[in-house]
């Protein structure tokens, strides 16, 4: 939904943003320039309380080339109200040179004609990539059978999205029960579908939380399907993984240097999720801040 445009929060809003990017410009200033060719853009979860043409200006100001925008129950624009307020949000972003890179859904399959809806509208605007929703095991039952009843509803949907125009992402999540936490898993149903019909939206967290050491692994398998990369970071903590700042976790810039020699070209998605529901202004300073620390990775790489 579209919150009303109150003007404390707009002023708020616009100010802190204005003086997160003017800080980011400042600590950028000596740095070499970052491979351009790889749009970034904001995982928005925690913006939702802005307006479309509050959420484009702030995107605007931090330096963004878009927004991953949630598209789906509770999200930004809700799948119902798509027809009406999808193409609002994409003009308000347009506006400011923006785009919505990524959108996130609930999208897992080709029978549902609302998401064929959803994914045509998208299309249609201009929109080149959506992340779908997630596949779950059972655990009390044998994987590789459920994996083998997913392959054709894997590649039903892929050659939909490929009808359309448009390319899936799927998100390797760490987790017991979540197809692709291991990524092999779930390299083995797309390894025969061209990665611009289904790919990965690799999360660098997650890996690292899956295989500790061992992440560069999980990458390497995933490489030639990856079509977009999510980046964020987390610590242990009581044996459970917590979000933290990037750069003040398990994740390290080293992660975004094996993207050069596959000359990966498609975007990268920052996700802030260590603030959870702390409000809309801490989240746009937090972004500003990681984007900074992903610039600098970037340039460094």
């Amino acid at each position: 939904m579209n919150a009303p445009d109150l003007s404390r929060r707009k002023f708020l809003v616009g100010s802190l943003a204005t003086a997160t990017a003017t800080a980011w410009a400042a600590a950028r200033a000596a740095e070499p320039t970052a491979t351009p060719h790889n749009p970034i853009c904001a995982f928005t979860k925690f913006l939702q309380p802005l307006s479309y043409a509050q959420l484009a200006e702030t995107i605007a100001r931090l330096g963004f080339d878009g927004i991953e925008a949630t598209v789906r129950a509770k999200g930004q624009v809700l799948p119902e109200r798509a027809a009406d307020d999808l193409p609002r949000l994409v003009e308000a972003l347009r506006k400011h040179g923006l785009e919505i890179t990524i959108m996130t859904t609930s999208v897992t399959r080709a029978d549902v004609a609302a998401d064929e809806q959803l994914l045509r509208l998208a299309a249609s605007l201009g929109v080149k990539r959506y992340r779908m929703g997630y596949y779950v095991y059972d655990l009390d039952h044998p994987v590789k059978p459920q994996l083998d009843a997913l392959r054709p509803v894997v590649r039903e949907l892929a050659a939909m999205n490929g009808e359309i125009g448009i390319q899936g992402l799927y998100q390797n999540h760490a987790g017991a029960r979540y197809v692709g936490a291991t990524v092999w898993d779930l390299q083995s149903l797309i390894d025969e579908i061209p990665v611009e019909e289904i790919g990965f939206a690799f999360d660098i967290r997650h890996a690292v939380a899956e295989a500790g050491l061992a992440w560069p692994v999980l990458q390497n398998v995933a490489a030639a399907h990856v079509g977009a990369v999510c980046v964020k970071d987390f610590q242990w903590e009581d044996d459970k993984p917590r979000n933290v700042p990037l750069g003040q976790g398990r994740v390290d810039q080293s992660a975004l240097r094996r993207w050069k020699p596959a000359a990966f070209s498609g975007p990268f998605s920052l996700h802030i999720e260590y603030l959870e529901q702390a409000g809309v202004e801490p989240n746009i300073e937090a972004l500003g801040q990681d984007l900074a620390t992903l610039r600098h990775w970037l340039a460094a790489a």
